[in-house]
């Protein structure tokens, strides 16, 4: 990067603006195949599998040569989230609210795909061309009302926050259940063990939380249906404050 150029090295490689071989001659690894092999890798073997020597190995190359095509193991994870988010769907409605949710619901789509992008760690705001383009899809939505900028990015990262966090949490909770157990079983389980030693002397609205039917679902009922109601439900919470929000600037 030099004085006349204020856009470091790391973000042009994120947008694919490519250097010039200094011999003139097209070089035989590029950024393009080492984030692509790596996807490969985290969608095989989830993001713990990718390490440098790995992703050089599976290309051919040594550990070293990578690093004339990605500054760091961070930068390779980045351009690998840009890579794997892929370019947002088209959301045409007037309606912001069933823009905002068919907006979470193609980037849930997305992680359940490929959970590992929710374990990616944040190095920063959204930067790459799809991450952009994703951003631009929640701007266009709320356009239509009078919020201003700061509030638009509030909600769009609290929605994709959520979203995140519901994908990696269901992910997490099913690595942690007994091998076949199915969501609604382990729930069932839960509210009973718990119903049995939750006190109502001492937690006395936790323990009418226990003695519900809320952790009673149906057995036949598919684990799919359990996380889309949950997922739905705190969705709709967030979009309730954001309906607040919009009345105040209306």
């Amino acid at each position: 990067m030099t004085s006349e150029d204020p856009v470091p090295a790391s973000l042009r490689r994120l947008w694919g603006i490519s250097e010039s071989s200094r011999l003139g001659r097209p070089a035989v690894l590029d950024v393009d195949r080492v984030v692509a092999t790596a996807v490969e890798i985290a969608d095989r073997d989830g993001l713990g599998g990718v390490t440098l020597p790995k992703v050089a190995k599976s290309l051919g190359f040594t550990s070293m040569s990578l690093y004339r095509h990605v500054g760091s193991k961070g930068e390779l994870l980045t351009l690998m989230a840009d890579v794997a988010m892929g370019a947002p769907p088209d959301i045409d409605t007037d309606d912001w609210r069933e823009g905002l949710r068919s907006w979470a619901s193609a980037q849930r789509v997305v992680f359940q795909r490929r959970p590992w992008l929710t374990r990616v760690p944040a190095s920063g705001p959204p930067s790459g061309p799809n991450q952009i383009a994703w951003m631009e899809a929640a701007l266009a939505i709320m356009s239509r009302t009078r919020l201003d900028w700061a509030h638009k990015v509030g909600i769009l990262s609290l929605i994709n926050g959520y979203v995140v966090q519901s994908v990696r949490q269901y992910d997490e909770l099913a690595e942690g259940r007994a091998e076949g157990q199915r969501q609604v079983d382990a729930e069932r389980a839960y509210g009973r063990a718990l119903a049995r030693l939750v006190q109502p002397e001492r937690f006395p609205e936790t323990a009418r939380l226990f003695s519900s039917t809320l952790f009673e679902a149906p057995p036949d009922t598919p684990d799919a249906t359990v996380a889309d109601a949950d997922f739905s439900l705190g969705l709709e919470l967030i979009l309730d404050g954001v309906a607040v929000r919009i009345e105040r600037f209306d």
